[in-house]
């Protein structure tokens, strides 16, 4: 059974920070396009977390990454349009 992971995102000028609180993650797999983010992972004690997020607006996936630590996965979206603030992350208008 997979589950969403607890997420966090920061908003800035130029990018869009995406974090999945995983802590101990392995099989870290994540699909960056320009208008959607696929987040799967598992944790130590092999739960999966799987995370679909339709964006709120395009983003350049060429110029996009991640970074994993023993926390969490941060994915790092560079924003299509610079400067226009996101009120918030997913194109659907939901929690």
């Amino acid at each position: 059974s997979r589950q969403p992971a607890k997420t966090l995102w920061y908003d800035r000028p130029r990018y869009v920070y995406l974090e999945f609180c995983v802590e101990d993650s392995t099989d870290v797999k994540v699909l960056i396009e320009d208008q959607r983010l696929v987040f799967s992972c598992k944790n130590a004690d092999g739960v999966e977390f799987y995370n679909e997020i339709n964006l709120y607006a395009r983003v350049n996936s060429k110029d996009s990454r991640e970074k994993r630590s023993d926390r969490s996965i941060t994915c790092f979206m560079r924003k299509w349009k610079e400067k226009v603030a996101w009120p918030r992350i997913t194109k659907e208008n939901i929690k």
